[in-house]
């Protein structure tokens, strides 16, 4: 008898852990989305999902356009959640990472971004969790124009 069981026990413990770790993004319109149940009152220019914080478990990380205390004008921001019992709860809310953010993505444990600089150039660089938030990690490329940091970002 406990060799029937066991397959659908695995099967079970397995469903439950696989759906601990999904998020799902839902847009209701162009300013207003939901990530599981948290509510995101703002556009969304990018979603993707990885292990930021290397725990073990994957993490939604969510590029919104909004302003902040610090930096009230509306800019691209990322946000990175985790999942806790299903629902999406906030790991990181950052209002900036270095520059002037344009994109990012997850590579390799890390966050890659693609950022203009004051000085209109611009600069690929990783970024990895650092107990509370992003860390500047390295650079890619620094100090080149769009086109080179876009094909460096897309490599």
């Amino acid at each position: 008898m406990y060799h029937r069981l066991l397959p659908i026990l695995t099967m079970w413990f397995c469903a439950l852990c696989c759906n601990a770790q999904n998020f799902e993004l839902k847009k209701e319109h162009d300013s207003l989305f939901f990530l599981n149940d948290w509510r995101l009152p703002y556009p969304v220019y990018q979603f993707q999902t990885g292990d930021v914080d290397g725990d073990g478990q994957q993490d939604a990380i969510v590029g919104v356009v909004k302003g902040t205390r610090f930096y009230p004008e509306k800019g691209r921001r990322i946000f990175i959640f985790k999942s806790v019992n299903g629902k999406a709860r906030p790991l990181w809310l950052g209002s900036k990472l270095g520059g002037i953010l344009e994109d990012f993505r997850y590579v390799d444990g890390k966050i890659r971004a693609i950022e203009k600089t004051t000085d209109e150039h611009y600069v690929v660089s990783d970024y990895h969790w650092g107990g509370f938030g992003m860390v500047f990690d390295h650079y890619i490329v620094k100090g080149v124009n769009k086109e080179t940091a876009i094909s460096t970002f897309n490599q």
